[in-house]
């Protein structure tokens, strides 16, 4: 029996799954790795470290038929060309750095709209890289020697584990230098931003020849999130996923075409391109989902994350208390980089509980935005959720119930990995089903409006924080 390895190399951790033809999938390693912090703004990983965590997940999975890999997506990096060492450590997606350099660009915004279909915004990658040829000695030194690439984190990967550097289109969309049109190198982009297309990586379809390792054909590579909308089984116009990890991401499938222009605060991107045939969607993203329950236990705010599953009160956003998780400013649809995590509505009554409450509502919320966004565009009824935050089960119903969707909680957890796997089996032919529901969840009656309204004010309160403190 065919066996596919998915490696998922994530933003907090490094999983291997392994998944048989008949659907059967187990979880053969899982490490963490160190997040680096430094100031307010930036955050790093080690890549020799993501990578010996990637060697110890394929000698623990053993012989496998085929090898899919997953990656951050917008995390990027420097390394050689030749010898494949780095020159930098991975920026990760999270960092805000390189705003001033971004804010700069402000007179170009709409150029780099119209031909990337992303906003003008530090998360994604252009500017990172941007910001190491300009402030990295060794990056300097590797470009007038003619040794230097530039790239997303997969690109890196797969020179060091198969011998050549390339990245597929998924993660190409989310750098801002790809045009959404053509699925390629910009050009224009390429010069707005000041990186040099030549030291960029060939972009490849997601599912193909990526090489192979130690004998092992590697056939897919894809952006985490796009791989947990395949593993949900979404493969028409209208079906959508949220993601629930370190942020919280929203896809809906739009189709053969992007749909450009804004689309109401979300981001045309690919969703896979399979057999000379590219798959869209609609994105939108919340910067702080799991990453926000994570600062809560830091602060003894939150013991376990487990205090999230059940409360004895109403909602908190409907006694007026709400927490806006803009710890990495503002994604989707607001875009505001400037913008602060906000706790408002506290009284001398508040307690412990009511805060915990409002922060898992405050990051359900948040996606509410964004799927009431997608809705403006296309009717979405139906929400299929994974992720380690979506464990909550009050965050699902109180999602259900403020969009008034039905949410789907998959039976299998490890969406992203299972929809990588699901892609590396297809470049072999031969489908992986698709995991059935284990829970669903319907809607209860709540005055959405008033919620939605009431959180809208306390993000008018959050946004331009940042900047307004530095004026």
């Amino acid at each position: 029996m065919s066996i596919y390895l998915a490696l998922d190399q994530g933003t907090t951790s490094t999983r291997a799954l392994k998944v048989a033809a008949d659907g059967t999938a187990s979880i053969v390693f899982s490490a963490t790795h160190k997040q680096h912090f430094f100031g307010t703004d930036r955050v790093e990983h080690d890549p020799e470290e993501l990578l010996a965590n990637l060697r110890a997940a394929l000698s623990a999975a053993g012989e496998v038929t085929a090898i899919g890999l997953s990656n951050q997506g917008e995390s990027c990096l420097a390394w050689d060309a030749i010898d494949g060492r780095p020159l930098s450590p991975v920026i990760v997606w999270q960092d805000r750095r390189t705003a001033a350099q971004v804010a700069a660009l402000s007179p170009v915004q709409a150029e780099i709209m119209a031909l990337s279909g992303l906003p003008l915004s530090p998360y994604f990658s252009a500017a990172k890289l941007a910001w190491l040829l300009e402030n990295n000695d060794d990056v300097k030194d590797a470009r007038r020697a003619g040794r230097l690439m530039l790239g997303t984190t997969d690109a890196f990967f797969l020179q060091r584990l198969t011998g050549r550097a390339a990245t597929d289109i998924t993660t190409a969309s989310r750098t801002a230098l790809m045009n959404i049109a053509t699925g390629q190198w910009d050009s224009r982009l390429c010069q707005i931003f000041g990186v040099p297309i030549e030291c960029l990586p060939p972009i490849l379809p997601t599912v193909g020849d990526f090489g192979a390792i130690k004998g092992t054909p590697l056939t897919a590579s894809v952006v985490d999130q796009q791989a947990a909308l395949y593993g949900h089984g979404c493969r028409v116009a209208g079906d959508t996923k949220i993601t629930f990890g370190t942020g919280a991401f929203a896809l809906s499938l739009t189709g053969s075409y992007p749909r450009l222009g804004g689309q109401n605060g979300l981001l045309p991107t690919v969703a896979w391109s399979i057999g000379g045939e590219t798959s869209y969607a609609t994105d939108g993203g919340v910067h702080a989902a799991g990453a926000a329950v994570d600062w809560a236990q830091r602060i003894g705010l939150l013991n376990d994350p487990a205090e999230l599953n059940t409360f004895e009160a109403g909602p908190a956003i409907d006694r007026g208390l709400t927490f806006v998780p803009a710890l990495a400013g503002l994604g989707s649809p607001h875009w505001d980089d400037s913008a602060a995590g906000l706790f408002i509505g506290m009284t001398g009554a508040t307690t412990r509980q009511d805060m915990q409450q409002a922060l898992i509502e405050g990051i359900a919320l948040r996606a509410s935005e964004i799927v009431a966004a997608m809705a403006s565009d296309a009717p979405v009824t139906r929400i299929s959720v994974d992720g380690g935050v979506s464990r909550s089960r009050y965050l699902c119903q109180f999602l259900a119930d403020t969009t008034g969707c039905t949410v789907v909680i998959p039976g299998i957890d490890e969406l992203t990995a299972y929809g990588t796997a699901q892609l590396a089996a297809f470049a072999l032919g031969e489908t992986l089903r698709t995991p059935q529901p284990s829970e669903t969840i319907t809607p209860a009656p709540c005055d959405r409006r008033s919620r939605l309204t009431r959180f809208s004010r306390a993000v008018d309160r959050a946004r331009g924080w940042h900047a307004a403190d530095a004026g």
